[in-house]
């Protein structure tokens, strides 16, 4: 069973997968609002787009644009800021947002990125990128929030006779080229927004990518045929556990304990 949320903020709308999550959703009929940084890039977006201006690095910017709503479209990328922009945009942004959301509740759709959890490709060496996308991740899923997350393969190396979608688990494909799998950045953006009103879709982690074929009609089909996370792990369904919480910045610990502190306490406050 399918519930529409009222309200979607799209965190990181004016970025190639946030613009096209903010028209996926508004033309599935949600009420969207767009959370941008600058708010000359806003003409990009459909005038139907509630405007929300803020800075994911700055919490205090963050409250007005999550009140009230009901679903989270979270898009965030740090692309060529090297490794303190992945901490600060990819992790850092994702704990501000869900720090300022507290005490509401929302659905959470997160993307991430195929070949989070390899940590020893090049890429990860020099960004420590998927470090911190997998640190995002765990806040999601420690949050009590209703959540998917969502891993994308290479965005638009699709093929055009290439939609026909393949939900993954596991994170086994990791050649950090697009041989790991590729889709458009229109289904990426189609997958997130569904997720939010799918009851299939809950509590999921996985990888997605397109073959040859055309795109299904029934997503909530695709979504059932995945396993949900295990109940209090940190980490997706059958990842690979190679990323201790022992050895994780002290910081980090107490980020997720800040987190499941807050999820304890909306629990109490409901019963």
């Amino acid at each position: 069973m399918s519930t529409s949320p009222k309200t979607v903020l799209v965190v990181g709308a004016t970025g190639g997968i946030g613009s096209l999550a903010v028209e996926e959703a508004i033309a599935q009929g949600h009420a969207v609002r767009a959370l941008v940084r600058d708010p000359r890039k806003a003409h990009r977006l459909p005038a139907d787009a509630q405007i929300m201006v803020g800075d994911v690095t700055k919490p205090e910017t963050l409250r007005e644009a999550v009140a009230g709503v009901d679903a989270i479209v979270l898009t965030l990328g740090s692309d060529g800021l090297g490794k303190a922009g992945a901490e600060r945009i990819d992790y850092g942004g994702v704990r501000n947002v869900l720090a300022a959301l507290r005490p509401g509740l929302a659905r959470i759709a997160l993307m991430t990125s195929i070949g989070v959890t390899n940590r020893d490709g090049d890429y990860n060496r020099s960004t420590e990128a998927h470090d911190w996308k997998r640190r995002a991740e765990r806040l999601v899923r420690a949050s009590g929030l209703p959540y998917t997350i969502v891993r994308p393969g290479w965005f638009d190396y699709n093929a055009a006779d290439q939609h026909h979608l393949v939900l993954l688990q596991g994170d086994r494909r990791q050649a950090g080229n697009p041989s790991d799998g590729a889709v458009s950045r229109r289904q990426i953006a189609e997958i997130l927004v569904r997720s939010l009103t799918s009851a299939a879709a809950l509590r999921k982690t996985f990888e997605l990518v397109a073959t040859k074929g055309p795109a299904q009609d029934d997503v909530d089909a695709l979504f059932a045929a995945v396993d949900a996370d295990v109940a209090g792990s940190l980490d997706g369904v059958r990842d690979m556990p190679n990323q201790p919480l022992e050895q994780e910045p002290q910081h980090v610990r107490a980020d997720l304990d800040a987190v499941r502190m807050m999820a304890d306490a909306h629990k109490s406050s409901v019963q």
